[in-house]
């Protein structure tokens, strides 16, 4: 009887403590979104500085609205392969030197497969650009890495990139383009999912096409905080019928 007690309560006290832990995380992720939702439709603010450059972090930092203006060097553009709401194609990615001397990779945006081997030239001279703040994906893709001897990029990783085009002096971020006029970004919404704007590929004619960010933090958590506390109250119950049953085979 009392091993049976006592394991009910250890049971009861973990499930308990695992439902609890979920409340929190979910309290944190909601603070999260909201963040991040603020950040992205906060007017542009002005890139980081080099000074600012160690002080950058996923939590602080990223999805902040920037802007930057400097030149941008076209003939060391990227592609990255990407998978998108216009479908499957590339992101481009473009060295931008600013006044300072340094260099900020930015995304102009999506392009599809047919501009692989020749996408066309955009004006030179200063350009501001405003966009997202993104911290670098480093390694590769889920079951590809990228190839730099091969140039085969899976993500947009900043130092693998900067190297293989000789960059030096690169921020240690990258910028994910603002798209068109009256195409919005993609912000989360309080249950965490996306929402992409209202870009088709009939409206997409110039290419690449920016702001098609996708900001999404998944929130499971009252759902794994109701099955640890169901899971609690069934072990009291089964606990309770188990020493009762005990109880009247014994009297």
């Amino acid at each position: 009887m009392v091993f049976l007690g006592v394991i009910t309560l250890v049971l009861i006290s973990v499930f308990v403590s695992l439902g609890t832990w979920q409340l929190h995380r979910r309290a944190w992720k909601l603070e999260l979104i909201e963040r991040v939702n603020t950040r992205v439709h906060a007017p542009p603010v002005a890139a980081p500085t080099r000074a600012q450059w160690p002080a950058i972090t996923a939590a602080d930092d990223e999805y902040r609205h920037i802007s930057l203006t400097g030149t941008y060097a076209f003939d060391k553009d990227t592609l990255v392969q990407a998978v998108t709401d216009l479908g499957g194609g590339y992101w481009v990615l473009t060295p931008l030197r600013t006044a300072d001397g340094s260099e900020v990779i930015v995304n102009r945006g999506f392009v599809p497969p047919g501009w692989k081997e020749a996408v066309p030239p955009a004006p030179s001279g200063d350009v501001t650009v405003t966009g997202l703040l993104r911290m670098t994906e480093a390694g590769g893709g889920f079951l590809r890495k990228n190839s730099p001897s091969e140039n085969l990029w899976y993500s947009r990783d900043v130092a693998a990139i900067a190297a293989a085009r000789g960059l030096s002096d690169v921020a240690p971020y990258f910028v994910d383009a603002d798209g068109p006029a009256g195409a919005a970004r993609a912000v989360p919404n309080g249950d965490g999912e996306a929402t992409t704007g209202n870009i088709t590929n009939t409206q997409a004619r110039d290419y690449p096409v920016g702001g098609l960010t996708v900001v999404q933090f998944p929130n499971n958590h009252m759902s794994y905080m109701l099955t640890w506390y169901a899971l609690a109250i069934m072990s009291a119950v089964a606990g309770w019928f188990v020493i009762r049953l005990e109880l009247r085979t014994r009297r």
